[in-house]
């Protein structure tokens, strides 16, 4: 316990060169307040030019640089490495997923092959149920056996319905048993708004995602499984001998590398699509669009623009020092303080000087300290930069004074001032 007599000291403002970027850096030694809510976006000092042939739906999207007119009825843009969002137009509203459902499809047959409970050439029945499923498909014939991998391929490539009914039987012994481990993996994974009541995305009307539901899905697939998201990629793909090609157009041009389409006469038209251009990554969810036409052309135009108008920032790496906090009583005289993970901010190019970042913790820290406990926040905050708190831990260890040392610490205190 400190003296009542030892006072908090306020650090001066100065700069710190986090991750190479010019970032301001207010440190304080006492307490955090709550900080004062971001100051609301203001709109692009060039604002973005809509094309003559696209026709809003209801209102624009919301993006940190301003209001985007999107044709789009729902849309989100998400960063896969920070995670911000980049642009939300009724993200969280749910709607028919369609055969975007197929992404929690196959991130359940892709945890069952990690786990070797089931192999790429293993080979799965074909039921009745299976051979006679409409839509899309990937034409399994009735009482034959097909290996996963062309299943998956059928799944992802072809969209095909049968195929997804072959592996959820194979999987859970039905596609009842199997949508309830979906439900199961959707309440893990926190999706807001989602309940599966098939793995095909056939309709129902109990059958729902929202854009960032399918989004969240899509960053669990390309991080957990990276060694199966190749699938996506694939342009074609041939069985029973006949050949389709991916129903992605954007893969098919080469500008994403993943991961969906759907459509329904309910839900219109959706797409999710990925990209990872000089490191960075970006997740693109549309739905409600009214023909496959505009379904490509919106999700080409919003990947771009989030390419074109936002960077990542390392802020600091796992391992940096971010502060050196003053040790009361302890056997060094500062402990140092880290993040803990590598720290990377997404925001509108040319922005870094709009981010301020704040460093609270209480002053001087009394011994004894354990690595790894939490010592204080780093707090980002700026007009168009996603708010982030990312807790700051001790570097090492620093034992208490022996009591004869602590003793001298005290009178030192007491009679010095030091």
């Amino acid at each position: 316990m400190l003296p009542s007599s030892l006072s908090k000291t306020r650090l001066s403002r100065r700069l710190l060169l986090l991750g190479g970027s010019s970032i301001p850096v207010t440190a304080h030694a006492q307490s955090a307040k709550k900080p004062a809510p971001a100051a609301a976006h203001r709109p692009p000092a060039h604002p973005v030019r809509k094309p003559a042939e696209m026709l809003p739906v209801g209102s624009p999207a919301q993006t940190p640089i301003g209001p985007l007119e999107s044709e789009a009825k729902f849309a989100v843009i998400i960063d896969h490495t920070s995670g911000a969002t980049l642009l939300d137009k009724d993200a969280d509203i749910a709607q028919p997923p369609s055969s975007m459902t197929k992404l929690m499809t196959a991130y359940l047959v892709y945890e069952q092959l990690k786990a070797g409970k089931l192999t790429l050439n293993q080979e799965l029945p074909v039921s009745e149920r299976a051979w006679r499923m409409g839509g899309s498909k990937m034409f399994v014939a009735l009482n034959t056996s097909v290996r996963v991998e062309d299943l998956i391929r059928g799944m992802i490539v072809q969209s095909g319905n049968d195929a997804c009914i072959v592996l959820a039987e194979g999987i859970a012994g039905s596609e009842e048993g199997f949508v309830e481990r979906m439900n199961v993996k959707a309440k893990q994974f926190a999706l807001t708004n989602t309940n599966f009541r098939n793995c095909t995305g056939w309709p129902d009307p109990d059958h729902h995602m929202t854009v960032r539901d399918i989004a969240t899905v899509a960053q669990h697939l390309i991080s957990d499984f990276p060694e199966y998201y190749k699938y996506d990629s694939e342009k074609s793909f041939k069985y029973n001998g006949i050949d389709q090609e991916n129903r992605n157009s954007l893969v098919q041009k080469g500008i994403a590398d993943g991961l969906k389409t759907g459509h329904t006469e309910v839900g219109g038209y959706g797409l999710v699509a990925s990209s990872e251009r000089a490191g960075r990554r970006v997740i693109v969810v549309v739905n409600g669009l009214q023909s496959m036409r505009a379904r490509a052309e919106e999700g080409e135009r919003l990947l771009e623009w989030a390419f074109r108008e936002f960077e990542n920032v390392n802020l600091f790496s796992a391992g940096d020092v971010i502060e050196q906090a003053p040790v009361w009583l302890g056997s060094s005289a500062a402990v140092p303080l880290v993040g803990g993970r590598d720290l990377v901010l997404t925001m509108p190019r040319n922005w870094q000087q709009k981010a301020k970042v704040a460093v609270d913790y209480d002053s001087p820290i009394p011994a004894p300290i354990t690595r790894g406990t939490k010592l204080g926040v780093l707090t980002v905050r700026g007009d168009g930069v996603p708010e982030m708190d990312v807790p700051l831990l001790a570097g090492a260890d620093v034992e208490r004074l022996g009591l004869p040392r602590r003793a001298m610490a005290l009178m030192s205190h007491y009679l010095l001032g030091a």
